[in-house]
């Protein structure tokens, strides 16, 4: 009997997941607080990710799975998906139609296949470690553009981690054609990998926040590191993703506001 194919798998969850947060928009929604001042969750993020994680698991019993409402949920292989319900659930709970399933498929320490899809946009972003990014089944790549100056970035912060983001929001607004901060890394991600964005930076996310717009850019053409051009890794404290061409300049930029 074949393997099952982890990005058909994903590429099924994701459209599940999507239809059941389309479903929801619609709904009265129960809203609360995670912790933090305007960290949300609504009920769609556990009726998402209990959808997703049931599709791939039926495909593979064995695996790991990381989600960032049920949390980790060890198996015995050496596979795990990394997913995230529902990226953007601030946006989503108040009709604002930035938001996306994403999900990552991690084998023996190496994120081979990702999946993020946004449904209210019906958009679905595809890559496969060495195959490509696709939106929609079209070749997508990133951008050309070769300076800050003529670059559309953006990123993301907490409203209570502004402090902390504000030297580096101000020098890339004074710097580029424009800072958008949207709500969503996965789908930020999935927009340097598109040539929509030029550059996305932020701090302290989580593994599936990054593990599937991390592989999408690099098969897109693109370079990810962490702010200071390190290596990044999915526990980096940092990522900057960009096109490539205006990567050292964002990072020495920002490695001087440190």
């Amino acid at each position: 009997m074949p393997s099952p194919d982890p990005l058909k798998a994903a590429l099924e969850a994701a459209r599940i997941a999507g239809d059941i947060l389309m479903k929801h928009i619609d709904a009265p929604l129960e809203i609360r607080e995670k912790g933090r001042r305007a960290d949300l969750v609504t009920l769609a993020d556990g009726a998402s990710e209990r959808a997703v994680v049931e599709r791939l698991r039926a495909d593979f019993p064995n695996a790991t799975f990381l989600g960032e409402e049920s949390g980790l949920q060890t198996g015995t292989s050496r596979e795990r998906w990394i997913i995230d319900p529902l990226d953007g659930t601030t946006n989503f709970a108040h009709g604002y139609p930035i938001f996306c399933v994403s999900i990552a498929f991690e084998r023996d320490g190496e994120v081979i296949a990702a999946v993020i899809y946004a449904p209210a946009m019906n958009e679905c972003f595809v890559a496969q470690r060495g195959g490509g990014a696709t939106m929609n089944e079209r070749s997508i790549h990133v951008s050309a553009i070769d300076t800050m100056s003529a670059s559309l970035v953006c990123t993301g912060f907490q409203p209570a981690r502004y402090e902390r983001n504000m030297r580096y929001f101000d020098a890339a607004s004074q710097m580029t054609q424009g800072v958008r901060r949207d709500g969503s890394a996965a789908l930020n991600l999935a927009y340097v990998a598109s040539g929509r964005f030029d550059l996305f930076w932020e701090f302290d996310l989580h593994q599936w926040d990054t593990a599937a717009g991390a592989l999408l850019v690099r098969e897109a053409g693109g370079l990810v590191s962490t702010i200071e051009n390190d290596a990044w890794t999915l526990d980096s404290e940092s990522v900057l993703a960009s096109n490539g061409r205006v990567h050292i300049e964002a990072s020495e930029l920002f490695t001087r506001l440190r």
